[in-house]
């Protein structure tokens, strides 16, 4: 039987060709695979410290694996990339929905300098200036994005004697392109708890 002209021979009546909606699907699961494997990969671990000494309750926290290949070479190509945890201070409420009482915002930005070849450092609480530093050493820089040590962020006139409060910290990280440097722009969180005795 001759095939009818215009007809490939190639084109079976059960398996019509892709079209551009099913291009576009397959497309899409591609992508989101892609970002399901890289967020698994995502190896940053976030830890944190309460302490209350005086009069505030003092908190320190260490992204570990937050200097990732990725963020290194946003930092190197010129990028402003800033860091930024938020910090909040809950109220433990048994059988109920715990309370916010209070909330803080730190963020640390890095720009580098490829005529210099140094690093400026700025950190700010609660869109304050509160530190800011010029260095070469990427040491520094990773301790500082990184690593906060015992900042007074909560005054304990906020917390009540023999209650359970906890820290709850999130981190993000973003250059100013707007770009995402962590899936769907944000990284790890994590809480410690502790009892407040006066």
């Amino acid at each position: 039987m001759r095939p009818v002209f215009g007809q490939s021979k190639d084109v079976s009546p059960l398996r019509p060709p892709p079209t551009a909606s099913r291009r576009v699907a397959f497309c899409a699961i591609a992508i989101l695979g892609t970002l399901t494997t890289v967020f698994a990969q995502s190896n940053q671990t976030l830890r944190v410290v309460p302490l209350v000494k005086d009069d505030h309750v003092l908190v320190s926290f260490e992204l570990a694996g937050g200097l990732t290949d990725e963020v290194r070479d946003a930092i190197r190509s010129g990028l402003r990339t800033t860091f930024t945890y938020t910090v909040e201070l809950r109220l433990d409420v048994p059988a109920w929905v715990d309370r916010t009482i209070s909330t803080a915002t730190v963020a640390t930005s890095v720009e580098y300098d490829n005529l210099t070849r140094t690093n400026n450092v700025v950190r700010m609480l609660d869109g304050r200036v509160e530190q800011a530093i010029t260095t070469q050493d990427d040491g520094v820089v990773r301790t500082w994005l990184t690593n906060l040590v015992r900042l007074a962020l909560f005054n304990t006139s906020l917390v009540e004697p023999n209650r359970d409060y906890y820290i709850r910290v999130s981190a993000t990280a973003r250059p100013t392109n707007g770009s995402i440097l962590w899936p769907f722009g944000s990284g790890p969180s994590a809480q410690s708890r502790f009892t407040f005795i006066r």
